[in-house]
């Protein structure tokens, strides 16, 4: 083996994971700044519109910020605008800082205008109309019929347009290319406003920091580690988004890293592949290894969590395996439509399905893994974490 490889237990792998993600022991982010503090080491937490005990983002940080509410997280969005929305991993929140590091997918969506026909057009007349009236939705833009639109943020190779309502695709399509940003939402319709209203000039007119594409992905693929706290080489959902990156330009992005002392190598006992984190998170890894650090936190984490990210990772090193059955045909779903993982511990302990009535909350069940026992201990965990939960979806917790 190699001696500038470190070797750890799989018990200090989950414990390292744990730590790095805020979810170990003592709460390190706390209110509104620790939202943004998490969200700034995580780079890029990825939004689900689903809303059925709380959006997938504002799960993520209930699970790790203490006295974390809906509305810090809007506020962090729409009212200091330290963070905006935009493609990364899916449709995503970023921090504001971050907004020159996407001009090469604004150029691409801005560049593919031309495949729209009397897209140009629209944009004029839908930018004028804002700047007059201010925030608009799809539903209250003045312009009727449909156009041949597709997202072409993502664009690539042949393409097919579909027939959409206009109001949308030119919003949308403005909103890709950084000309619109989200104003506010109510619910999941999105209000867009003059990018020039809220992002500050020195982001918003900022060249490109890496227009070199291998330097672009490098820093891409170095962020997904951060965010995840560990990875191996290989494909993974982790890396889904990276405009570019296959398995060639990943190898050499690692070797890159490595070469640079960037990130460290490790092994897990048991494991063949080696893993991958910052070298910045060293001292996660130390702090773990310390016995003596003992956690009692019971949390339920986001479906989207960055931390599940790379399923097979979790289930290697957690030996926890975990769908999202929200897409699920009812009939197929091993557990149910919103369930959500449980960690106590240093261990991922089970899975819980809450349930929101109205302004009461309710567990309509909870699932340990086979070797777990159901102590009294876990269970008193579990409930008492719910009355938490309840009061982050503004319920009363109740039991049946």
């Amino acid at each position: 083996m190699d001696n500038n490889i470190r070797h750890i237990t799989v018990q200090t792998a989950r414990r390292y994971l744990l730590m790095k993600q805020g979810l170990f022991s003592d709460h390190r982010f706390k209110g509104k700044q620790g939202a943004y503090e998490y969200i700034r080491q995580a780079n890029c937490l990825q939004f689900d519109p689903v809303d059925v005990i709380g959006r997938n983002a504002e799960l993520t940080l209930q699970s790790r910020v203490k006295s974390f509410r809906k509305k810090h997280l809007s506020d962090l969005l729409y009212k200091g605008r330290k963070l905006f929305d935009f493609p990364d991993k899916e449709i995503s929140i970023i921090p504001m800082e971050d907004w020159p590091y996407f001009q090469r997918y604004r150029d691409i969506s801005r560049n593919n205008r031309h495949k729209f026909e009397n897209l140009e057009q629209l944009e004029e007349q839908t930018i004028s109309y804002i700047r007059k009236h201010g925030p608009v939705s799809s539903s209250s833009l003045p312009l009727e019929g449909n156009i041949k639109w597709y997202s072409s943020i993502h664009w690539s190779g042949s393409w097919d347009g579909k027939d959409t309502k206009a109001a949308r695709s030119v919003l949308e399509q403005l909103y890709t290319t950084g000309e619109l940003i989200i104003h506010h939402k109510e619910g999941s319709r999105k209000y867009y406003d003059l990018s020039e209203r809220h992002v500050p000039a020195e982001l918003l007119n900022a060249p490109d920091p890496l227009p070199d594409e291998y330097q672009h992905i490098r820093w891409r693929v170095k962020r997904r580690i951060g965010a995840v706290g560990m990875v191996w080489n290989k494909n993974s959902a982790a890396f889904l988004g990276i405009r570019g990156l296959n398995t060639e330009i990943r190898n050499r992005v690692f070797i890159d890293l490595l070469t640079s002392k960037e990130i460290q190598a490790i092994t897990v006992e048991g494991i063949k592949e080696p893993f991958y984190i910052l070298t910045e998170d060293m001292e996660y890894l130390n702090k773990v290894e310390d016995k003596a650090l003992k956690s009692n936190r019971c949390e339920f984490l986001a479906p989207l969590d960055p931390m599940l990210w790379d399923r097979n990772l979790i289930k290697s090193i957690f030996n926890f395996n975990y769908t999202w059955e929200i897409y699920v045909p009812k009939d197929k779903r091993k557990y149910g439509y919103y369930v959500l993982p449980v960690v106590y511990g240093d261990r991922i302990v089970g899975r819980i399905e809450p349930k929101k009535n109205g302004d009461e909350m309710t567990v309509e069940n909870i699932w340990l893994e086979p070797d777990i026992k159901k102590t009294k201990r876990i269970l008193n965990a579990i409930e008492k974490h719910m009355k938490s939960f309840a009061r982050f979806n503004d319920c009363q917790y109740t039991t049946k």
